[in-house]
């Protein structure tokens, strides 16, 4: 009956090892590195742009964290023994280009070679998102990102409530809030971050207590102002995403052009009576609002929610929607709203889809970005939902 050593020995015959300085030239060629120690060896140190998945969790992990298992792959423990064991283990799955670095981050770290202590969830984060963290999909590294992450609510009303309750639910770590209005009773028929002891305070205020209610964690930033072609570039400057809440067509078109000029993704969403819609406009990889919508439609077109109403839960529903694209985007996951327009009937219970498309003739655009000069769109009307483009596919 063999030992221990036996068996280590044994193993290092069936797989391939190359030492630290090889590691270091295969992983800065571009090179996976995998991390198997432990939770807390990791935390003490690690090698930067390491995937980490301890020994323990390999089998069940590896599969959704690294799907190619014909591209390179180097395997790091502490001393070499569980990455050599880790190895075997990865080419018995079907990983082909396995090989386990002798010595391990022990010997990397003495030599030298570049390290860091990397950014880990606190215990109380570890319990906050452990839902997050049993998705492979989500994960720490997932979770890492959302709280790095710096969202702009373009309005605390009915469409900047609930996706400002479910990114900070989530963990988004910093989101921005702009409103210039005031809590109104005639808003708490659907604007869930206020509440009846608040009417006549500042939304911006009301909306960052609520949030903080829920994740003492986030930073709220509020912007309690009026978005004008002056200051809307360097507010929205400061954040990755903007979930667009606004109920006008001045603001909409000073963030496309901003965002535009910036790079900035917008999640934007709309709500009339029963109908709501969705899509993202990416300024770097897909159609934006002036594409959609190359110029306002007249104001006979376009009355305003407090003309024609809105079904309470609407926004709710398509406030949601955005939410989920936005940490869709921050999380680098799924397939996104980009080019595509969702469309909400909650009299009938019906979802549609419509292409979207770049127009040719839209000189705004990122490619142009350095030509954009936002401007102020005086005098027009409040949207109604826009018309979707005229190519259809069921949802």
């Amino acid at each position: 009956m063999g030992s221990f050593r036996d068996l280590l020995n044994q193993t290092k015959t069936e797989i391939n090892e190359v030492d630290t300085a090889e590691a270091e030239a295969l992983r800065d060629s571009g090179v996976t590195l995998l991390d198997v120690r432990e939770a807390d060896e990791f935390e003490q140190g690690a090698v930067p742009g390491s995937v980490f998945i301890p020994r323990g969790h390999l089998e069940s992990q590896v599969e959704s964290r690294i799907a190619d298992k014909d591209a390179p792959l180097i395997v790091m423990c502490a001393g070499g023994v569980r990455s050599a064991f880790a190895a075997k283990t990865l080419a018995e799955l079907g990983y082909t280009g396995v090989v386990s670095m002798a010595g391990g981050f022990n010997r990397w770290k003495d030599e030298g070679r570049d390290w860091k202590r990397p950014q880990v969830l606190t215990s109380d984060q570890r319990n906050r998102y452990s839902r997050h963290l049993l998705m492979s999909e989500v994960g720490e590294e997932g979770q890492l990102k959302l709280l790095d992450a710096k969202v702009l609510l373009l309005g605390a009303g009915g469409l900047g409530s609930p996706a400002g309750l479910y990114l900070a639910a989530a963990g988004v770590g910093t989101i921005g809030v702009v409103d210039m209005d005031v809590v109104d009773e005639s808003n708490l028929q659907r604007q869930i971050l206020h509440n009846t002891e608040r009417i006549g305070e500042r939304k911006v205020d009301s909306a960052k207590k609520t949030i903080n209610a829920l994740n003492p964690e986030i930073k709220v930033i509020t912007h309690d102002i009026r978005l004008s072609a002056a200051n809307i570039e360097e507010i929205i400057a400061g954040y990755d995403i903007v979930v667009d809440g606004a109920d006008n067509f001045p603001i909409r078109y000073m963030l496309n052009d901003a965002s535009v000029k910036l790079g900035i993704p917008v999640v934007h969403g709309s709500i009339f009576r029963f109908e709501g819609q969705v899509t993202v406009f990416d300024p770097k990889n897909g159609p934006t609002y002036r594409d959609m919508l190359p110029v306002p439609p007249p104001a006979e077109m376009a009355p305003s929610c407090s003309e024609a109403g809105v079904l309470g839960v609407l926004p709710g529903i398509v406030g949601c929607i955005q939410a989920v694209e936005t940490l869709k985007l921050i999380l680098g996951l799924g397939t996104s709203l980009v080019g595509r327009y969702l469309t909400f009937d909650a009299a009938d219970m019906e979802f549609r889809e419509y292409k979207l498309r770049r127009d040719p003739k839209n000189e705004i655009t990122w490619e142009n970005r350095d030509q954009i000069v936002v401007s102020e769109m005086e005098g027009l009307c409040q949207p109604a939902p826009l018309q979707p483009p005229a190519s259809e596919s069921a949802a």
